[in-house]
């Protein structure tokens, strides 16, 4: 396998220089448009990178998956999970982050660069209070960098117009057993849905 092992052998690789849309879109904070398309999305994936590597994960909510503090400040809360805390291990040790945040339906993606840190401030845990619950902590993000990412992506892939294609996809107990011998894959997937009940916030 031939590997590219320069900038300049990239450069050369990609003869064409970026769109000037693809540089003029991004911004050192967010615009209204911007934080419109933000506010609606429900879904995004956080990315992280610490002494370990990276990591990416999913975040979602029934309403807006971050508050908008001001046109510089996101505010994402950490909702019960499987407690590996690899995020927010990674903000901790170097506060560096990238969200992606994606709507149904919508072919452009909005994207934010920037820092982040770790809040256990009780009022602002108690922002997010739902059905008497509140997040353990908060992830306070700095927005560096914010554009929408072109439809491409999501156009080549039909995320939204395919329709269901999960039919033959293996459950997470059958992964976990493969991983672990003597798993009970089975007893996990059937109990998932009621455990997910209670545990969801």
């Amino acid at each position: 396998m031939r590997v590219i092992e320069t900038v300049a052998a990239l450069e050369a690789l990609y003869e064409r220089k970026p769109a000037g849309a693809s540089l003029a879109k991004v911004t050192d904070r967010l615009t209204p448009a911007q934080a419109r398309w933000i506010a609606a999305a429900r879904f995004c994936v956080l990315s992280t990178v610490g002494p370990e590597g990276t990591d990416a994960s999913p975040r979602g909510d029934d309403g807006a998956v971050v508050r908008i503090a001001d046109d510089r400040t996101l505010m994402l809360p950490d909702w019960p999970g499987n407690n590996r805390m690899d995020s927010l291990r990674n903000i901790v040790r170097d506060g560096r982050v990238s969200l992606m945040f994606l709507v149904p339906g919508a072919t452009s993606v909005m994207r934010v660069n920037g820092r982040a840190v770790v809040s256990d401030d009780p009022e602002l845990t108690a922002r997010f209070a739902h059905e008497g619950k509140h997040p353990r902590s908060v992830i306070v993000v700095t927005v560096a960098e914010a554009y929408p990412q072109c439809a491409r992506a999501v156009m080549r892939s039909g995320l939204w117009t395919r329709g269901d294609e999960s039919g033959d996809l293996p459950s997470v107990g059958e992964m976990l057993a493969e991983a672990t011998a003597g798993f009970d894959g089975d007893a996990y997937d059937r109990e998932w849905p009621e455990r997910a009940k209670t545990k969801m916030w």
